[in-house]
């Protein structure tokens, strides 16, 4: 799995929105600076989360976008799959774009990303954006304790 830049935009977004759910709509601009994110690259990535129903968005004054479910219902897994496709490294083991190999039944290497695609698919599938959220926060408060020493 390489993860491209418009899956890691996308993953901070969703940790930008995780923080301020419950709190209204947020600006585009607000989660474009927040996150250093480019805003033109942000509304193509936004449009295609709320397309794929993990945001949703509220025009007008007071508008901007918001989590369509509270950020403990949503994966980084789900998210990274809608902007990158597969988790797989390679075809030959993807569940969702498996292409078969001649290889197939003898390679030793395919077993490799298998478990490479297993793992890394158990640990994105459990973890939520509520998890990422408050390992954020983890490193925020440490920061803040150093800063007073």
């Amino acid at each position: 799995m390489r993860l491209s830049t418009k899956g890691e935009y996308a993953s901070r977004a969703m940790v930008e929105l995780a923080a301020r759910y419950g709190h209204g709509p947020v600006p585009i601009k607000i989660i474009a600076l927040s996150q250093a994110i480019p805003q033109q690259f942000l509304e193509q990535i936004l449009l295609l989360l709320k397309r794929s129903g993990y945001v949703k968005s509220k025009k007008g004054p007071n508008g901007g976008y918001y989590l369509s479910r509270p950020p403990e219902q949503i994966t980084v897994a789900e998210v990274i799959r809608v902007m990158d496709g597969p988790l797989a490294p390679i075809n030959c083991v993807s569940v969702i774009e498996h292409e078969p190999c001649p290889l197939e039944d003898r390679c030793g290497l395919r077993l490799l990303w298998k478990e490479v695609r297993d793992m890394v698919a158990e640990h994105l599938e459990k973890t939520t954006f509520e998890d990422v959220l408050k390992r954020q926060q983890l490193i925020n408060r440490k920061q803040i304790k150093e800063k007073k020493k």
